[in-house]
């Protein structure tokens, strides 16, 4: 079967995740193998390298040595937050002109360069433009393929079971805090926050935790020497979806910091947002928000809010707030990923080439079947389940009552 009428294009766009320059590597292997005669592209800079027409080809050079992405971080293609829908945004920005439309110049772009399939690599907005996109052309007469592939260290997309990048980034934000953790020896009453990303949705939080209390499994400890297991596992883990009672936990950690000398917090970037805000808006603060309303994180900081709240409280003498972020999701995809790029990238390729357009993943609402997701049924914000059975068992192992 020869698939000389397709060309296929790729972009990956939003934050980081520890998955799109194997994504891409991945893509082009697969196309390599079965469609080889199709000629490649990648947009630069997601959107905005669509909307100027930038894009690099995948030589045959390219092709030979498309593996070694796999062992990257990053994006080769690089990235960038543009929303074709947000026309304000992308005149301002001189990426189209004054009573242009995006949607109607990314087509456009794509009838130029002669694109057939179009494969978007990012989060749920990334993949709903990229299905604007598709639908303004149909609309148009011309067929365009889009297929997506769900890129969120969040792991917060529904109906998606596991997003790609979201289990490097845990297991590389416990490698972060086996060292943040020797902290806790720099003075007597230590107390040390982990903050972790994610604004509405707790996974990734809990999956470091329990990533970083896998590793305390394989350490040795000399507790007759003082270098107990307890001085180095965590005391608490806060999440968006958890209702947390201050005064109760205060108590609770006020034991523990009187017992080992130290305390260990795991927080998500988003939790207790609602409260904070509230609290700084009542002092006449003002509190940044994005064009999507969301609020500005950095202006809450939110571990530096749960170390003043609790260094009074369980009688602090020290306290550090360290964010694993950055670190986890620049990290290069390790083998639990590389497995699940692996088996979306086929499916993916797949679909392209049948027509069928969609996002990969498996589906939560059809028995975890790994295929094509419509898109009107993508949306981000999923919560974790805080009755997840190991997350429960995690928090009763720690002694935190929820």
């Amino acid at each position: 079967m020869t698939h000389t009428h397709h060309k296929i294009a790729m972009l990956t766009a939003g934050g980081l995740a520890p998955c799109l320059s194997s994504a891409v590597g991945g893509l082009i292997e697969r196309y390599s193998e079965i469609a080889p005669e199709a000629p490649m592209i990648g947009y630069l800079s997601g959107y905005k390298g669509l909307l100027l027409g930038k894009s690099i080809p995948v030589t045959p050079e390219v092709r030979r040595r498309a593996h070694v992405l796999h062992g990257h971080g990053g994006s080769p293609l690089g990235n960038s937050r543009v929303k074709l829908t947000n026309v304000a945004d992308c005149v301002k920005r001189g990426l189209v002109k004054q009573g242009e439309d995006p949607l109607k110049v990314a087509a456009n772009q794509l009838v130029k360069d002669g694109v057939t399939i179009l494969h978007t690599i990012g989060g749920d907005d990334t993949n709903t433009t990229a299905a604007d996109l598709a639908a303004y052309l149909h609309s148009n007469g011309y067929e365009l393929t889009v297929v997506g592939l769900p890129k969120t260290i969040d792991n917060d997309v529904v109906p998606i079971r596991q997003t790609l990048g979201a289990w490097t980034a845990a297991e590389h934000g416990a490698m972060f805090f086996e060292n943040v953790v020797n902290e806790q020896s720099t003075s007597s009453r230590q107390l040390v926050i982990h903050e972790v990303m994610g604004r509405h949705c707790g996974w990734l939080t809990a999956a470091t935790a329990r990533a970083w209390r896998d590793r305390l499994d394989h350490l040795e400890f000399l507790p007759e020497f003082n270098l107990d297991r307890k001085h180095k596992d965590i005391d608490a883990v806060y999440i968006p979806e958890m209702h947390i009672d201050m005064e109760k936990e205060a108590a609770r950690l006020h034991k523990v910091m009187d017992t080992y000398d130290s305390v260990s917090i795991f927080v998500s970037e988003g939790a207790c947002v609602p409260e904070i805000v509230a609290e700084l808006e009542a002092k006449g603060e003002h509190v940044e928000r994005d064009a999507f309303g969301h609020v500005h994180l950095d202006s809450v900081k939110v571990g530096d809010w749960f170390g003043k709240q609790f260094a009074k409280k369980i009688g602090a003498d020290k306290t550090l707030v360290q964010k694993s972020g950055y670190f986890g999701r620049s990290a290069a995809a390790n083998q639990a990923d590389l497995d699940l790029i692996r088996a979306m990238v086929h499916v993916a390729v797949d679909s392209a080439l049948d027509g069928v357009s969609g996002v990969i993943g498996h589906d939560e609402e059809r028995e975890d079947e790994l295929r094509a997701i419509e898109f009107p049924r993508i949306k981000g914000g999923k919560h974790f389940d805080v009755h997840t059975p190991w997350f429960t068992e995690m928090l009763k192992d720690i002694g935190q009552v929820t």
